[in-house]
């Protein structure tokens, strides 16, 4: 038996630069939602991969950046807070003809920890490779002790070596957590993650950013292995609850539909799923609220 390895790596970055679908790329199931939306991650999330050779606990972590309302503040100090968790840390930036500003202004947080480091260049697939050079050139020199992994978290081109390295640079230790397991997310918590990701792609670019959803009741039926799930739809305007619904209650059923498909391949049952939408206004400047919602 070979020496094993196992620790945490906080997944850091600006917001829709491919962090969740990276995370979920590597743990080899869904534990992060993924939509076009930018700040979709709001709370900290962990995934656990398990190799016979290392265990590594991924925190995905809500996006960087400049925050002015309550509700985006939360977020960023949760991302903060989880960032400095990680043992190692996998800071991902986007490919491009040069480094983003934002993207430049994350590493320089994150150099700060000074806590072993991977720089992460996502979304290779979308450009020429010889356009990589000046941005890694650029990241060697702003960030010296880090390591530069260039890669396509939709695609998974060059995966294995972002894998050999984050196992690298993990500390020698037993598995921290059940190889059975791949999330600490309660099946509670998937649900509601799940159902905000189905409003937020169904609904695009009309939903505003205040939504949120609560799991009021989860019961099983472990003989006829059946969820019944009760989710409500957050909103904090009148107007934001008759979008959702839609004409005739079509818009709902949709986003219920395509959210009852999803978690019935992601928790393995029959599930009933019950949505509705509920007005609490202003419920993003509320701390008791934002706490409730898990910030």
């Amino acid at each position: 038996m070979g020496e094993h390895r196992a620790g945490f790596v906080a997944v850091g970055g600006r917001t829709n630069v491919g962090k969740s679908t990276l995370v979920n790329r590597i743990v080899g199931h869904k534990v992060a939602i993924v939509t076009p939306r930018p700040q979709t991650t709001r709370r900290r999330i962990l995934g656990i991969r398990s190799d016979p050779d290392a265990q590594i606990l991924l925190i995905d972590t809500p996006g960087l950046h400049i925050a002015k309302k309550e509700l985006n503040q939360r977020m960023v100090q949760v991302a903060r807070r989880a960032l400095a968790e990680g043992e190692v840390i996998l800071a991902v930036v986007e490919a491009g003809e040069r480094l983003n500003p934002g993207d430049r202004a994350v590493l320089v947080d994150i150099r700060a920890l000074a806590h072993p480091t991977i720089v992460v260049i996502n979304k290779i697939d979308r450009v020429a490779r010889a356009l990589l050079l000046p941005v890694i050139e650029e990241i060697s020199m702003g960030f010296p002790g880090a390591e530069i992994v260039p890669v396509s978290a939709r695609s998974g081109e060059n995966f294995d070596e972002l894998l050999t390295t984050i196992k690298q640079m993990l500390p020698l230790s037993p598995a921290l957590m059940s190889p059975d397991e791949y999330t600490d997310q309660t099946e509670r918590m998937l649900a509601e993650e799940i159902v905000r990701e189905k409003v937020f792609l169904t609904m695009r670019q009309e939903i505003p950013f205040s939504t949120a959803v609560r799991v009021e009741n989860f019961e099983e039926d472990a003989e006829r292995n059946l969820k019944k799930i009760r989710a409500t739809v957050v909103v904090d305007r009148e107007s934001h609850k008759g979008m959702l619904i839609g004409a005739g209650g079509r818009t709902l059923k949709e986003i219920g539909t395509a959210a009852r498909l999803e978690l019935e391949q992601i928790l393995g049952a029959r599930v009933f799923l019950e949505v509705i939408v509920k007005v609490e206004r202003d419920w993003t400047r509320d701390p008791r609220k934002l706490a409730e919602f898990g910030l």
